[in-house]
């Protein structure tokens, strides 16, 4: 199942509703037993995608791309975010990840399926994919091999651990898409403060590992004209290149940023103070 977003001008999204702004920048119900969901967005044509394998194998597939298989002109990656193992088998190789474990998946390759080891114990499977122009070999990331980057402190109840997984000093690299996970520490709820924008990259962020009472609260729009989503475990968000992206959360979590666009730096962004912004 395919479902379109369009892009918003930053003028839009200051008159939107509540409903309208989650109606196009909020992903709900993106997981699945023995189905796969993917979001189409037109901000660099990137698709977000999820499933819960249980008891099938589920090939990735969209005739709607109108191209002779997925990743014909495309790459992705795949995070393991809950439950059991994932096995995900491209061109006949298997690869299986642990909790938080990537796989990078590089373009040209026809045959991709994704099942649970245990169909008692089903893994929920997150993934992303942009256009590309090359291929890069496919890459099993396990969070344990790479690099922590420790951040912010227990004052600013930020203090938190970015693993970064696809980038061009990375474990695998890619076209442009760039993918890690930022787990925050208990007692810290805040991420992505001081916030930023980039204006040649979109973004997307999935929540997780939060309880079911809890929820984040996901700062968006123009550094002078912010709004808020409230979102729940296992919920993304589109951040489209105009947009700050930050959340406080009622308890800490951990999330998944990625990224596509025209660049493939991490330092582009354009910081904006706190007391700077509205």
């Amino acid at each position: 199942m395919l479902e379109i977003r369009h892009c918003s001008h930053p003028d839009d999204a200051k008159l939107l509703t509540t409903d309208e702004l989650r109606e196009r920048f909020l992903i709900e119900n993106l997981f699945n037993a023995d189905e796969i969901k993917m979001v189409y967005s037109h901000y660099d044509r990137y698709i977000i995608g999820g499933c819960i394998p249980v008891k099938k194998t589920l090939k990735i597939e969209e005739p709607e791309l109108k191209t002779e298989y997925f990743l014909e002109r495309r790459e992705m990656a795949f995070l393991n975010t809950a439950g059991g193992k994932a096995v995900i088998t491209v061109e006949g190789q298997k690869y299986v990840l642990n909790n938080k474990d990537a796989l990078y998946v590089g373009k040209g390759n026809k045959e991709v399926t994704v099942a649970s080891e245990d169909a008692a114990n089903p893994c929920k499977l997150y993934f992303v994919s942009c256009t590309a122009h090359m291929a890069y070999p496919t890459v099993l990331i396990d969070i344990t091999k790479a690099t922590p980057t420790h951040m912010g402190d227990k004052a600013n109840c930020n203090e938190r651990t970015i693993y970064k997984y696809i980038h061009a000093d990375g474990i695998a690299k890619s076209c442009q898409l760039m993918l890690g996970v930022t787990i925050l520490e208990k007692g810290s709820i805040w991420n992505t403060m001081p916030v930023h924008t980039h204006d040649r990259r979109m973004e997307a962020y999935l929540y997780f590992d939060l309880s079911p009472e809890n929820v984040v609260f996901h700062l968006m729009g123009e550094p002078t004209e912010t709004r808020h989503l409230v979102m729940k475990d296992h919920e993304a968000v589109i951040s489209p290149n105009w947009s700050i992206h930050s959340a406080a959360g009622t308890s800490n979590y951990a999330f998944c940023w990625a990224m596509a666009g025209e660049n493939y730096t991490f330092t582009d962004q354009d910081f904006i103070k706190p007391v700077d912004m509205k």
